[in-house]
């Protein structure tokens, strides 16, 4: 009899209720995977917060984590996990709580990546402390608001240099908007940032060693805001899209994270990457659910069965080395970068193995989105989301997409 390892996934969930039901479905369809001689099996359990003692055994040997990056007493549990019990997790707190958008923006210029002009303005009411109050009268330089936005030019965007959910965001047309969005910031810290003209809004969903880059309309409705196409990049962008999305998960150590990139022509220009949660509801990615789902599965399960270990080490250096060599161009440091990112994802690696041991997997999946379980999440959704005189309209929208999404896999 084959020897035997049992591997428990922990979900560290909010409010979510359809990704996780898809996921507990078709983790049940993996099966026990043999690898030299030994026999794997996959299980999941709902993580609950509680008291812990720092030297607490930890049971679940990898976390997809959805709720750490605003709550702190599950984040510091997720640390514990993985300094003490060697936790695999697919996004490290540590770097999200180190390299908030605001740092993420300066390590990808630094990298030279087309980021828009960004502009860091103090608060516009200082933290209710006093020794801020102090700093604050003491220390603050006064600024003038209206000669940095034009010198950005409009129309630009006023977000939190943290962000998380297009908390804070607006679209500054002109003075007036800029005066209204600045007062209301309140105590969050805010950048302003440049636009540009741009073709495509692209937003790139990135699980593991797969990426997935959509057409994303921020401007429809969220059940309308990716559209469902195929080819609506040059074979450029969207080659430069893909290596950008993973060049900035491999750089901090992100292993489900997406990434959000104006495109003009050939030239893309990320603009918020840094999502500790990204979108993964059924009601918003429709079409592309349930690549998202069997890719989730698929990268915990290898991380799990091939012993991939997590690293808080992000060895920037490699990249600045290449950043620094005059010699390559754009280009060619994007081709640097992204090889230092397949090697942090074992990219080929992975393929090869999901080839040999799930290769029947993208099948289950497919069943299973075809059969009554699916049909079934898809109303339970759409019921406690929308109010009862929309049920049928927004049922039939989603299956109608997810439908579409069946039968180009047949094809």
């Amino acid at each position: 009899m084959a020897d035997r390892s049992r591997h428990l996934i922990g979900l560290l969930l909010g409010a979510e209720e359809d990704w996780p039901q898809a996921f507990e479905a078709l983790l049940q369809r993996v099966g026990p995977v043999t690898i030299d001689g030994r026999e794997h099996e996959f299980g999941s359990r709902r993580l609950t917060i509680e008291p812990f003692d720092l030297n607490d055994p930890v049971r679940v040997g990898l976390v997809i984590d959805r709720l750490a990056y605003w709550y702190y007493h599950p984040r510091e549990w997720l640390k514990k996990a993985a300094l003490m019990n060697g936790t695999y997790l697919l996004n490290s707190p540590f770097t999200f709580q180190s390299m908030e958008k605001h740092s993420a923006y300066c390590a990808m210029l630094r990298l030279g990546l087309k980021i828009p002009r960004t502009v860091l303005v103090p608060y516009k009411n200082p933290v209710d402390n006093v020794r801020w109050a102090y700093t604050s009268a003491k220390y603050n330089r006064p600024f003038d608001l209206d000669a940095i936005a034009e010198d950005l030019g409009y129309p630009l965007y006023m977000k939190p240099f943290d962000g998380g959910g297009w908390r804070g965001v607006s679209r500054i047309n002109n003075k007036v908007d800029l005066h209204q969005a600045y007062d209301q910031s309140g105590e969050m810290l805010m950048h302003l940032q440049a636009t540009i003209e741009y073709d495509v809004f692209a937003r790139a969903l990135s699980i593991g060693a797969e990426t997935m880059v959509m057409d994303f309309r921020p401007d429809e409705p969220m059940h309308n805001r990716y559209a469902v196409s195929h080819d609506f990049l040059s074979p450029s962008a969207g080659h430069q899209a893909v290596a950008i999305s993973r060049i900035v998960n491999a750089f901090f150590g992100w292993e489900f994270n997406s990434c959000e990139m104006l495109v003009k022509g050939d030239s893309v220009h990320p603009i918020d990457y840094a999502n500790a949660c990204p979108d993964v509801a059924v009601t918003s990615l429709h079409y592309y659910f349930p690549w998202a789902l069997s890719a989730l599965v698929k990268w915990s399960v290898f991380c799990l069965a091939t012993g991939r270990r997590t690293s808080v080490d992000l060895h920037t250096e490699r990249y600045f080395d290449i950043a620094d060599d005059e010699s390559l161009d754009y280009d060619a440091k994007l081709e640097a970068y992204l090889a230092l990112a397949d090697e942090y994802f074992e990219t080929t690696k992975y393929h090869e193995w999901c080839a040999a041991h799930l290769g029947d997997f993208d099948l289950r999946v497919r069943d299973w989105v075809a059969g009554p379980d699916f049909d079934r999440l898809i109303r339970a959704t759409v019921t406690s989301t929308y109010p009862a005189h929309e049920h049928d309209k927004f049922h039939a929208h989603f299956k109608g997409l997810t439908d579409l999404w069946l039968a180009d896999q047949a094809g």
